[in-house]
């Protein structure tokens, strides 16, 4: 068995570059099962004029482009924010095995806060969740974001 290795460095990297370019500052990366990133985003909602343009949703979107599969059993998602629910919809039909996040989203939150997809009897598959991971940091990056905004 191999040792624990987070991957939330990449996905901080990836929220930075999204705050550069104007955007909510929240990164994803997808983890194949040898763990190799196969995918990073950050948000691009408005680069692409596409309100489901979410960083977990890029990153699920190209590596089911990448494989040829709309599944990706055992690959794990680090992402910066607790998934909307519009995410976990995404994570559990893309059958990711497990799911790691940095900052709680209690006002828009789709897993442990609002809508908690994953609890319903209508979701197929649940991913092993691991939260709170950088929480501080991924934290830090939304609050500056958005106190500039207001300021």
């Amino acid at each position: 068995m191999t040792a624990f290795r987070s991957y939330m460095d990449e996905a901080l990297a990836e929220a930075r570059a999204a705050a550069a370019r104007g955007e909510v500052p929240v990164g994803a990366v997808l983890v194949s099962p040898a763990g190799a990133v196969v995918a990073r985003a950050g948000n691009r909602t408005r680069e692409l004029n596409d309100p489901t343009a979410h960083a977990e949703t890029l990153v699920i979107r190209a590596a089911c482009a990448a494989s040829g599969s709309e599944r990706l059993p055992h690959h794990d998602l680090y992402v910066t924010l607790e998934p909307c629910p519009m995410c976990a919809a995404v994570i559990s039909f893309a059958r990711i095995r497990r799911l790691y996040y940095g900052a709680a989203d209690p006002k828009s939150g789709g897993t442990a806060h609002g809508a908690r997809v994953f609890s319903h009897p209508q979701c197929h598959h649940v991913p092993e969740i691991y939260d709170g991971l950088a929480a501080r940091e991924a934290e830090a990056l939304l609050k500056d974001f958005f106190a500039a905004r207001r300021g």
